[in-house]
């Protein structure tokens, strides 16, 4: 059976908005932790600091900002990279007004752990769903193809400006900023490996498609 056809559009569309939604509130489980966040949200959280809006709704306006550069990086997105502009920041905003606060390391450690953990089950969820990479990916990517350099120098480059930038906003870096760097890559690969969908005999024409191995592991 292809995966065009309704039963598996319908799996792979539950997998995705499921990642996307699991990948908001791992996030807002790292936020709660305090003790350092992934590089996107580093600088999500000193914009949110700096502007008075809640995290989520920054990184909307973020995704969507970043959604814009992908024009003259001749970029198609897909229905998952639309998606995952709202999706994370909606689940983000939902999951900490119903976390309560955390003022122990003998609750935050296990908050931060449990984020890591569920962050890498998410990104394997949604990047195997095959609906299209996120917004900041997919400027990883158009920026390596546009300048030959290769993805990890582009994700290098990309991450630690956005890092220093939301440090200096007021973002938290901590050691929870080098256990994901760490952990992230292997956590992806394995639950990309448990929630693959075999590729489509044939293109689709509806939504962006790629291999998950090109995907760079933030939405």
């Amino acid at each position: 059976m292809s995966t065009n056809s309704p039963g598996r559009v319908g799996r792979r569309s539950t997998q995705l908005y499921a990642g996307l939604a699991l990948y908001g509130a791992s996030s807002a489980l790292l936020v709660e932790a305090g003790l350092g966040l992934e590089p996107w949200n580093v600088l999500h959280q000193g914009l949110a600091e700096l502007t008075g809006l809640t995290i989520g709704v920054v990184s909307i306006i973020v995704g969507a900002a970043v959604l814009l550069l992908w024009i003259p990086l001749r970029q198609r997105p897909g229905l998952g990279t639309v998606s995952n502009v709202f999706v994370v920041g909606i689940a983000m905003d939902a999951t900490l007004a119903l976390l309560p606060q955390a003022h122990t390391l003998a609750v935050r450690i296990p908050l931060l752990l449990g984020g890591i953990l569920l962050n890498g089950a998410a990104t394997g969820l949604y990047i195997a769903a095959r609906f299209g990479p996120g917004p900041r990916d997919g400027l990883m990517t158009g920026l390596h193809r546009r300048t030959g350099r290769s993805i990890r120098l582009m994700r290098t480059a990309v991450e630690v400006a956005v890092v220093v930038t939301g440090f200096l906003l007021g973002g938290t870096l901590g050691v929870g900023t080098l256990l994901y760097a760490v952990s992230i890559g292997p956590l992806a690969q394995f639950f990309l490996r448990v929630f693959a969908v075999p590729p489509a005999s044939g293109g689709s024409t509806v939504v962006a498609t790629g291999p998950p191995h090109g995907a760079i592991l933030r939405p």
